[in-house]
């Protein structure tokens, strides 16, 4: 046999798998996945959330216009060469190009270009780079259909409003989208909320300056049907036709709403100007313009589609993590609910069977087995606080091959009554099998090297013993340890989460684990199964779902209690609920026929690992979910709704604390840091859970993970018995 620190357990055994995936490549994935869905998330984030189509009438009043030149403001709609020699051009007499803003809309793009094709018209369409990203397939509609595309930026923000590299990035990104969509790219711009020559004030000026440097054509209007305000259809119709024979730039749109009336206008509009004479076409038609739109260049086209992809993927994921949101909050408000219920059903419960006992006391002698390797630094306060016991016990000390003279010093004690056997190391299993077969009693505690119990714990753990049903009794284990913050945590965790848990299987007769560090059972159920098994990393639990599936009562004494040491570091807490979680997943796995067993066995397959796999391996699965919409929310949602679902699901875990202390005799104190426990404590408990999934879906092996002791336990007045 190995060391117990070498010592590994086997693997989950998955048909199928050709290859492993080790724990340092699952994490670099892990990495690779958190960075990429962070990207997405704040592009996302920012293209979606940070601005907003608005109405014209909402930006706010223009400012001077003296560095407009005048034969800009006085000139055609169209401006060219803006930062260095600015000319303009109109369209040609009797010539109107329409234009739609906003697009494209799934629901009106299409009804519009419908209208456009049965009058054998052709347009402008000005797009915005997130519609573009939504509806790819309706910028590849336009540009098949012959008509000319221009951008309107990426999110619709008032450029002049908007830092120069904010401004260019606008620009750029609608551009990709376009040249990933279509295939094309194109020198037309319409800056949002622009409108008519004489409008343009200093900041105006300054962007369609930076757009000129950048190559663009500024296409502004002459005449604004002012569709976006929803008149009426006559309305529309009457605002877009023109006065006169002067060519015109007409602005519609084709998003941002209902736009029912702008296809009804367009209906009326094109027939009755044909019939006046006029003609429609694109704004590089209307003013003599050479080609504004190109084909795009393979690097824009592959840019443009990565960007596509990652803004859809970007929605996708947002999608998701909403769903999956919800899902969590559903699980913990329920896995709340129900403990609470079964937490105050076991209460009443008990009241009535302290009245009345489990059955005649039990009095006989019990075997008490104490598995150690290198426990030098508690094993004596252990071994005078079980002497201390107000019941008759026998104390067998295994000495599991320890490099510390742990046998030595309690040798030393010469405290009756106190067996010590030494034998090569060979595991904590081993060691437990070894002290059952030294046993004297047909009852047996099995208590870890790093425990402490109290006076009255044995004597109380092995009163339910009088109900011949009953083959494991769990007790209390509490943090004697709780002095700093990690303490704090790990106590409010044990209170909370592991006792008011064993209330439940209690109340369900389905309890999955009795701990290693206070737990009773009668030796005949434990040779019957042919011990303590080594096949997995968590024998406590592996042990007491065979009782169980075995036809065994396993319940839950709180008042047995016993103090445990904690780790008091987080890369000692990390080893070892890294241990707990693969070793009960790999319990989980051993036993899953209980599934489909009935009595006891499928009390514990369908209510114990049900459990177990839905509020301690799913849920804390989804937990990273509700901390990345939380940020994702606080950036660009609601701050003010995430703040009050947050101090929500704290105030259930307040309430579920303070009624777990109250259960538990415990003062309510240790509480205040249960807020701080959300950034520190439950996400690393989330990622040894994340960490013990991907080791045994893998099938890596894990090695045994001892916990370091600091001889933090207190050791009895009582020395002997």
């Amino acid at each position: 046999m190995t060391d117990r620190r070498s010592r590994t357990a086997a693997p989950f055994r998955l048909r199928g798998r050709t290859g492993q995936i080790t724990p340092r490549t699952h994490w670099l994935l892990l990495c690779v996945l958190v960075v990429t869905l962070s990207a997405a998330l704040l592009l996302q984030g920012y293209t979606h959330h940070m601005f907003g189509i608005t109405s014209d009438d909402e930006t706010g009043p223009r400012g001077r216009s003296d560095a407009v030149p005048t034969q800009v403001a006085d000139g055609g709609p169209v401006i060219a060469n803006a930062a260095t020699a600015p000319h303009t051009a109109r369209p040609k007499a009797r010539t109107i190009a329409l234009t739609f803003d906003d697009g494209p809309d799934p629901t009106w793009t299409p009804r519009i270009l419908d209208v456009l094709r049965r009058n054998h018209v052709h347009a402008t369409f000005f797009v915005v780079g997130t519609e573009v990203v939504d509806h790819p397939e309706l910028v590849r509609r336009i540009v098949a259909d012959g008509h000319q595309i221009g951008i309107h930026t990426f999110t619709h923000p008032d450029l002049s409003r908007l830092a120069p590299w904010q401004r260019s990035l606008e620009l750029r990104e609608t551009q990709l989208a376009v040249a990933g969509a279509a295939g094309v790219t194109t020198a037309l711009l319409r800056p949002p909320y622009s409108s008519e020559n004489d409008a343009l004030d200093d900041a105006d000026w300054s962007v369609l300056k930076q757009a000129g440097a950048a190559g663009y054509v500024t296409v502004l209007s002459t005449q604004d049907a002012q569709d976006w305000q929803r008149p009426g259809t006559d309305r529309v119709l009457a605002n877009a036709t023109p006065h006169g024979t002067a060519g015109q730039i007409l602005l519609m749109h084709d998003a941002g709403g209902d736009r029912a009336q702008t296809v009804a206008a367009l209906n009326t509009l094109i027939p009755r100007l044909k019939a006046r004479g006029f003609r429609f076409a694109t704004v590089g038609a209307a003013v003599g313009m050479a080609g504004p739109v190109r084909p795009a260049g393979l690097g824009d086209h592959l840019q443009g589609l990565a960007l596509i992809g990652l803004l859809q993927g970007g929605d996708r994921a947002v999608r998701v993590l909403g769903w999956l949101m919800y899902a969590a909050g559903a699980v913990s408000v329920l896995r709340a609910a129900v403990v609470l219920v079964a937490a105050r059903r076991h209460r009443r419960q008990r009241k009535g069977r302290r009245s009345r006992s489990w059955g005649p006391p039990v009095t006989e002698p019990v075997s008490v087995i104490v598995p150690a390797y290198n426990e030098s630094a508690g094993i004596e306060a252990a071994v005078r606080s079980l002497l201390a016991s107000d019941h008759p016990v026998e104390i067998i000390v295994v000495d599991d091959g320890s490099t510390d003279g742990t046998a030595d010093l309690v040798e030393s004690l010469r405290l009756p009554g106190v067996r010590v056997i030494r034998q090569e190391n060979a595991g904590k299993p081993a060691a437990l099998n070894t002290g059952l077969a030294a046993a004297t009693c047909d009852l047996v505690v099995m208590v870890d090297g790093d425990t402490v119990f109290e006076p009255d714990a044995v004597r109380t753990i092995v009163q339910p013993f009088a109900d011949p049903n009953v083959g494991a009794v769990s007790g209390n284990a509490k943090v004697v340890n709780r002095g700093g913050l990690l303490g704090r945590w790990q106590h409010i965790e044990y209170v909370v989460g592991f006792n008011l848990d064993r209330r439940l299987f209690d109340l369900a007769e389905c309890m999955p684990t009795v701990p290693g560090a206070v737990g009773a059972f009668r030796r005949r159920a434990l040779l019957a199964l042919g011990g303590v098994s080594d096949v997995t990393l968590a024998e406590d639990t592996d042990l007491t779902m065979a009782l169980c599936r075995a036809g065994w009562r396993v319940v839950y004494e709180e008042r047995a209690v016993a103090w445990t040491e904690a780790p008091a570091s987080l890369d000692a807490l990390w080893r070892q609920r890294y241990r707990w979680c693969y070793g009960t997943l790999q319990a989980m796995w051993k036993h899953r026929g209980a599934l489909i067993q009935r009595g006891a066995a499928g009390k514990l397959g369908r209510r114990g690992l049900g459990y177990l796999l839905l509020f301690q391996v799913l849920l804390p699965l989804l937990a990273p979910v509700v901390d990345v919409f939380a940020v994702y929310g606080l950036l660009f949602l609601d701050p003010l709704r995430i703040t009050a679902l947050w101090l929500a699901f704290l105030l259930l875990q307040l309430l579920m604390g303070l009624y777990a202390f109250r259960l538990d005799g415990e003062r309510p104190g240790p509480l205040w840091s249960l807020p701080l426990q959300q950034f520190v404590y439950r996400q690393l408990m989330y990622l040894v859970v994340i960490q013990s999934v991907f080791t045994a879906v893998s099938g890596s092996r894990l090695r045994w993970q001892r916990m370091e002791r600091y001889g933090s336990l207190p050791t009895p007045a009582v020395a002997e018995k």
